[in-house]
Order: structure tokens, then sequence, then C-alpha cells
């Protein structure tokens, strides 16, 4: 019998461990549940550039280059947390992604609801005040500047010193100023601006219009702002920071506006001057118009009339002491383009574009006549007049300030000109500078070794229009209207003239290649300069085009000439002294800008990007291209799989041409200028962008 019962125990412990298996945790199914595992992903979209990286709980780092779908590698355990986040920003060019619908806990299934979007910012920029309109409260002057709003104390006006400057989102080309309140027309609407430190302005509010917003006038609690598309629209303001929208009149074309009483002119472009009741701001009521002679940009009112700038018919006078009948009674007919008028006394400055300031007596209103003028400069866009001061913006010239004690012999006694780059039409970039040729400014040199604070470090007064630049060594090469010079930039702060030639047509643009720069000269084709001796640049060789040469592009043997209406050109430039056409390709559009990357030239043409297969010079193809849509390509500059085109006032695109067969259009950026010049390294794009400076994506 013993050994029977020593078999029991045994037996009991057999049964229990077997009951125990069955009921462990709910069996083999509850087993595989707790220990499921799950992929965390999800879609990026809008991303053009390259080396965004993304990270799942601090970690599981995964790189995307390309719009689409994207999953994490290290999977996450049922009922944990993922948290997705951004490590690095995309580059080239430089854009910023946000994400939406990441963070959460897993719940017995893959997450794919993630979503990345990403658009392109700039990185950095250096942007210059150019004025477009100004106005003057006390001894502050304040200056609608093209990217933004200029403050200046002009306590003496001979000596105006910048106090503030903030950059606005658009083109701020309009302005009124009220107590504590600057009121900005910028682009696309209005900007509501606290200056009441005018050191330091501040934007508090905005109120976005569709169309252009061009003009702004303030009265009592409401401003009246032109809008090119949208009319005349009326917005409660008095309560600044929360503006409200209570009128608006359909009129076509609206740039300009005035106010008077209960009554409100709209200078509205062919559409003439238009007359609205404003009694009732919640119910304007267009009650006369005067159709002027030319197109109706500004107007100002004085006593029963109304002073209207009239572009290309100059100053025109008409009496509104019936609102309901206006009638012409009296012009002047300014020698360039009226943009802006002020009246003080009997007396009329107009802002007269190309031409200046014009000083014209209205003491008698059906005979205007020009007391006296000066010319200053730049290209005079608007004017304010107190305290026997014109102060005239002159776009890229800056802010000036003219005596107009003597009406008949007015004289500039000062003058505000940011040292910024306002009027940049190119751009290269050498080590850790970025020299922008910046049109009648000159040359300006900008420190980018931290491109998020660009800082102008030197400055060359060029003698004409500075329209493109190229680097090599020591010497910078600038195209500068009739004439290439050559400067020895060894020390930047401190740029010196080191040789020029000034025998040549119309400078476009220039190529450096060995000892010789190639020049597109818009009146004579391609001209080759030896530049061995950098104190005495000389011409050695020179080929005819048919068309108007504005760009150029050296790669081996060939030029690469952007020949407008003619398409590009191949030049043989084996022999210097005498290059000659090989090939060609007519574009269908005017062939603006070339560049060579590989076995492929990249053509600016209209509303296209060409692509043109050069692996035989001699005969080169067109394989690929792409139509773009927003503005006149102006220049292109390619990096490895990408193709950046600025288009001016289509702002900066960016193309995808990994095949360069088929390129596509990825994106764009509306920068606030136009956008002229473009350059590319491994780390940044950098925009020249006119009337506003320079941007790095």
């Amino acid at each position: 019998m013993r050994p029977i019962l020593m078999r029991v125990p045994a037996l009991i412990l057999l049964l229990t461990l077997v009951a125990l298996t069955g009921c462990g945790g709910g069996g083999a199914d509850s087993t595989t549940t707790n220990n499921a595992t799950y992929t965390i992903g999800g879609t990026v979209t809008g991303l053009v550039g390259n080396g965004l990286v993304l990270q799942n709980n601090a970690g599981d780092d995964l790189e995307l280059n390309a719009d689409g779908s994207f999953v994490f590698t290290t999977v996450v355990a049922d009922k944990a947390g993922y948290d997705v986040s951004v490590l690095s920003k995309p580059g080239l060019p430089n854009q910023n992604c946000s994400v939406s619908q990441g963070m959460g806990s897993v719940s017995a299934g893959n997450v794919d609801s993630v979503l990345v979007n990403c658009s392109i910012a700039m990185t950095g920029g250096l942007t210059g005040p150019v004025p477009q309109a100004v106005a003057v409260q006390g001894t502050i002057a304040y200056s609608a500047a093209s990217s933004g709003l200029l403050t200046l104390d002009i306590t003496d006006p001979g000596n105006p010193i910048e106090l503030g400057y903030i950059n606005t989102p658009g083109d701020a080309v309009g302005i009124a100023v009220t107590g504590s309140y600057a009121y900005v027309a910028d682009d696309s609407g209005l900007l509501i601006i606290d200056v009441q430190d005018p050191a330091s302005p501040v934007i508090v509010d905005s109120y976005d219009l569709p169309g252009n917003t061009l003009g702004i006038a303030v009265s009592g609690n409401y401003a009246y702002i032109a809008n090119l598309s949208s009319g005349l629209q009326i917005l409660d303001i008095s309560n600044p920071v929360a503006p409200v929208k209570v009128g608006r009149v359909n009129i076509s074309g609206a740039q300009g506006v005035a106010v008077n009483s209960n009554t409100a002119y709209v200078a509205a472009s062919t559409a003439g001057l238009r007359v609205i009741d404003v009694s009732d701001p919640a119910a304007p009521t267009e009650v006369g118009f005067y159709d002027t002679a030319g197109s109706a940009v500004a107007v100002a009112l004085s006593g029963n009339y109304a002073y209207v700038a009239d572009l290309f018919k100059g100053l025109r006078v008409i009496d509104v002491s019936n609102p309901n009948a206006p009638a012409e009674v009296g012009f002047y007919d300014t020698p360039n383009n009226a943009k802006s008028v002020a009246i003080s006394g009997n007396t009329a400055y107009v802002a007269d574009y190309g031409s200046g300031l014009r000083v014209i007596d209205i003491s008698n209103p059906a005979a205007p006549s020009e007391s006296g003028s000066i010319d200053t400069q730049g290209f005079a866009t608007g004017v304010a007049v107190t305290g026997g001061y014109a102060y005239v913006a002159d776009n890229a010239n800056g802010l000036r300030v003219i005596d107009i004690s003597n009406p008949v012999n007015p004289l500039e006694i000062g003058f505000y000109n940011a040292d910024r780059p306002g009027n940049a039409w190119d751009v290269a970039v050498s080590g850790n500078d970025a020299y922008v040729a910046d049109g009648f400014n000159g040359v300006k040199i900008i420190d980018i070794s931290n491109a998020a604070a660009p800082l102008t470090v030197g400055t060359y007064d060029s003698p004409g229009t500075a329209r493109a630049i190229a680097i090599d060594g020591s010497y910078a090469y600038v195209a500068d209207d009739n004439s290439l010079q050559v400067l020895d930039i060894s020390n930047p702060a401190a740029p010196v003239l080191a040789g020029s030639n000034n025998q040549l047509g119309r400078v476009w643009d220039i190529a450096v290649s060995g000892n010789y720069v190639y020049v597109a000269d818009v009146s004579s084709g391609l001209r080759v300069v030896d530049i061995s001796n950098p104190a005495s640049p000389t011409e050695v060789g020179s080929y005819a085009l048919p068309g108007t040469a504005y760009a150029v592009a050296v790669n081996g043997n060939y030029a690469y000439v952007a020949d407008y209406d003619k398409g590009l050109r191949v030049i043989d430039i084996s022999n210097p002294a005498a290059p000659v056409e090989v090939a060609f390709v007519d574009t269908p559009g005017d062939a603006r800008d070339v560049t060579v990357s590989g076995s492929h030239v990249y053509v600016a043409d209209t509303y296209s990007l060409r692509v043109i297969d050069i692996t035989d010079p001699t005969v080169p193809v067109e394989v690929g291209v792409v139509v773009l849509n927003t503005g006149f390509a102006q220049h292109v500059a390619v990096s490895t799989s990408r193709a950046f085109v600025t288009e001016y006032d289509g702002g900066l695109r960016v193309v995808d041409i990994s095949d360069p067969s088929a390129p596509i259009d990825l994106d764009f950026y509306d920068t606030p200028g136009y956008a002229y010049g473009v350059t590319v390294t491994d780390k940044h794009v950098y925009v020249a962008d006119y009337g506003a400076g320079l941007e790095i994506f």
C-alpha cells in the first residue's frame, strides 16, 4: 500500500497545476492581447525641403523628404502613450512644420492619424525700408516703407534719425496717423500699429481684405480704406485693437481716399474721382463722380476743391462745392506720373515719380502753374507737408526732406536712407557674407554667419545702378549700368574699387570663369572681359546676338545666354577672343535667366521653367517644362533636386527637378517685395527681393 499512498500528493499537485494553467489571466488569447504592439504613423503635407526629422516619444528618429504617409519603426504597446514632434525642420528651402493629432494613447489598433503640415518660412532677412508713403505727426515722420513701418525723429528736419522699424506681412503702401496709432494700408488689408512709443511700434490688430489695399484715411472713429478690387471699405476703429467693418461701396480700382466731414472722395484709377456720402458710415452712398483724363491714384482736399494725382495726366483740380456734380476747373500736366499730392495754403506739392517733387501754385484753381521743382533722384511716390518742409517718400532713395520756404527754389536739406538693402536686384554668397547688388544704392555686404540675424557690415556706392554681382576669390564683379566694376573685398567691411571698364553697353548680368568675365549686354550681346589684371579689366572679344541678352552662365567651353525673345543661345568660348554661336533653342516665351547644373540648362522663360539637355552643347534639346502661374519667371538657381525660381510679384517658387524631364511645381512663398535675384548654398536660399531687401530661406 505504501507505494500507492506516495502517489496521492503527486496527483494533487498535478491537478492543481492544470487548474492554474486553465485560469491564469484569461487563457492564451488574453496573454496575446496584453503583449500586443501597434505602429504609429500619419501623413505629411506641404513638404518641399529636405531633412525633416520627426520623433515619437523623444526618440525613434524618422527622416522624411517628400509628402505622403509615414510610419515610425518602433512599435508601441497597447494603451501606451505616443507623442510625435518635429526634431529638425526641413531646409532648402527652410520650412516650418506643425504637428496635429500627434499625442494620445494606443487603443487596440495602429495609429495613422498624425498630421504634419509644412510651409516655406524665412530663416531671416535684412529688409530695408523703401518709403512709399509718409505721414507726419508732431516731430515724428511715419513712413509706409514697402516691407514695414519706419518711424523717424524729425526734430531737426535736416537730420532725420531712425527711431523704430517693424516688418509688415505685406507691402506697406499707405499710411494715416492719429493719436497713438498708425493705420497702414498693407497690400491685402489694414494694419493697426501702436506707435505710442515710436521707437517700438507694435502691431495690435489687422483687418484682411480681398485684393490690394492701397489707400487709407482716418476721420473720427472711422477708417476709410481704398481697396483696388473691393472698393471703399469703412471700419469702426473706436476700439483700435478690435476694428469692425460697418460699410462698403463697390468701386472698381480704388487707390486713394480723402474724407471731409460727411463726404469721402475716392481716387479710383480709370474710373476717376468718386464722391461718397458717408454721413451714415454703415450705409455709404455714391452721390457723384468725375471721370478724370488719366488714372486717379490719390486725392487731397482744400476748401471747395479736390486735387487729384492723375498719374500720366498730372494734377487735376475738381470743384466739389456741389458733391453731386463735381466738375474739373483746371489742371497742370506734370512731366512724369503724379503719384501723390499734399496741399498747404495756396500750393500743391506733387510727388511726380521719376521727376521728383513739383511745387504748383493753386492760388487760382482754374489756372494752376508750377512755381518750382526738385529732382529727388529716386522715384517720388508720397509726400507730406508740415512746418515749411515737404517730406518725400522717394522709394529706394529713402525719405527726402525739402525746405519749401521758398516755393520757387525748393532745397533738399536732409534725407534718410537705411543701411539695409531695399532696391535689391541680385545676390551672391561667399563664405559668411552675402553681396547684394542694390540698384542705385550700390553694393551691400551682409554678414550671414547667423542666417536668422544678418547684419550689414560694408557698403560700396557704385556710380550707376548695380544690377548683378559675382564673386571670385577676393574680388566682387558688379554689373553697373554701362560698366563693369571690380571690387577688392579682401576686407568685406571696407570694399575698395580695384578697377573698372566703362566702355561696355548696358551690362545686365555677368558670369566669371577663369581669367574672364562674360557680360550679358542687353544692347549688344555677349562681351568677354579679361580680368587677369583686376586693376585693368579689358574687353578681348564679343559676339552680337539677335535678341536682348539678359543673363549668362558659363560651363566649360560654352557660354549659355538668355537672349529674351530669341531664347537660349549657346556660344563656344574656347577662344575667348573669338566667341562663336554653335546652337540655340527658341523658347516660346522671353528667356530672362539661365543656369547650368550637370548636363542640363534651366531657363526662366516668362511663365515657365524650361529644362534643356546639353549633353552635346551643339545639339541642345528641351526635355522638360513646368508652367508657373503666379508671375513672370525672373531668375533661377538649382541645388540637387530643386530649382528655385523668382517670379517678381509672384515671390519664390520651388520646383522638383529630380526628374529633369518631368519637373513638378511644388510650392511658393509670396515675398513682401518683388523677387528678382536668387542664389543657393548647401544650407540656404537667398532672394534679392526688390523693394524689400535680402531674404533668407
